[in-house]
């Protein structure tokens, strides 16, 4: 074996854990597709289970209570992404003025503070909803007591701007963490460009304006045609948590009502129907939106 083929080799073991990791984690579990297409009971097997083809498909439209609760869930799917999506410029931003902050220790304290949400459970975040917003709670007790109202505002149980209270939640749990790619981008920008610019006479938001936001944009493409491919996939946990009675019809996202109707409701062939079809759309976005920025950018990100 030459050199060259032995340091090839080293170098693919150094990968091949994660090669092993990502076979087993991402592509193995693509063998329980086979479910939607058989009448799957538990605490049978599969090859117990009675093949039906594509019944469970056509199931999903085929009385019109079925196709209304559906496009309800698209609704509110399209709805919390594109909340997501429309402001995915946040993070850039917050990571531009942090990076402005002139003092070092209040800089770090800033982002430590901003990025440890990231690290805390959806459940914990609920109980600090609840502690805050519930009939009894902290904000609640604050209005009465100052006369602003005089009975208890439902703030979890309400069905009105659920889509927009999740996004803060969201946006308060994810920002920090999110804005670190954007600060290890602003760190790689040549301090001579910026130097030189300030000596031309260049102020602080004319530099941001000029010189530190294009270099961040090619990050921002970026993420933005990923999340795009992830346009559908919202997760379910922090739903989940919020979820009630009285907001179920506004809150209930796609992956949510695939763990409802497979825990819920038994329906678990019918639940990997939609979790299929939910993957092969995501995949097709994912060809649409790298194919648009080898168009528009002249790179691709696959």
């Amino acid at each position: 074996m030459t050199k060259k083929k032995a340091y090839s080799f080293q170098l693919f073991l150094l990968v091949l854990p994660f090669i092993v990791l990502v076979l087993l984690f991402c592509y193995y579990p693509l063998y329980g597709w086979l479910y939607a297409f058989y009448d799957y009971k538990p605490p049978k097997t599969l090859a117990q289970s009675a093949f039906v083809g594509f019944k469970w498909f056509s199931s999903l439209i085929s009385t019109d209570v079925k196709v209304k609760q559906l496009i309800q869930v698209l609704k509110n799917t399209f709805a919390m992404s594109g909340l997501t999506l429309g402001t995915s410029w946040l993070p850039m931003l917050f990571a531009v003025f942090l990076n402005e902050i002139r003092g070092v220790k209040f800089r770090k304290f800033v982002q430590t503070v901003t990025t440890l949400p990231n690290f805390v459970s959806w459940v914990m975040v609920y109980s600090i909803a609840f502690s805050l917003f519930n009939s009894t709670g902290m904000m609640n007790s604050l209005l009465m007591k100052m006369g602003v109202i005089s009975q208890p505002i439902l703030f979890l149980q309400s069905s009105s701007h659920v889509w927009f209270t999740q996004w803060l939640w969201l946006t308060w749990k994810n920002l920090g963490w999110a804005a670190i790619m954007y600060i290890a981008a602003i760190s790689s920008i040549d301090d001579e460009l910026i130097q030189a610019a300030k000596v031309d006479g260049a102020t602080r938001m004319q530099v941001i304006w000029h010189i530190t936001i294009p270099s961040l944009l090619p990050t921002y493409f970026v993420l933005l045609v990923l999340n795009v491919a992830n346009f559908l996939n919202n997760g379910m946990e922090q739903y989940y948590v919020f979820q009630n009675a009285f907001n179920k019809d506004y809150i209930q996202v796609l992956d949510l009502y695939v763990y409802n109707m497979a825990m819920g409701s038994g329906g678990y062939s019918v639940s990997v129907a939609i979790s299929m079809l939910k993957s092969l759309v995501s995949l097709v976005l994912l060809f649409i939106v790298n194919r648009a920025s080898k168009s528009i950018r002249g790179e691709s990100i696959l």
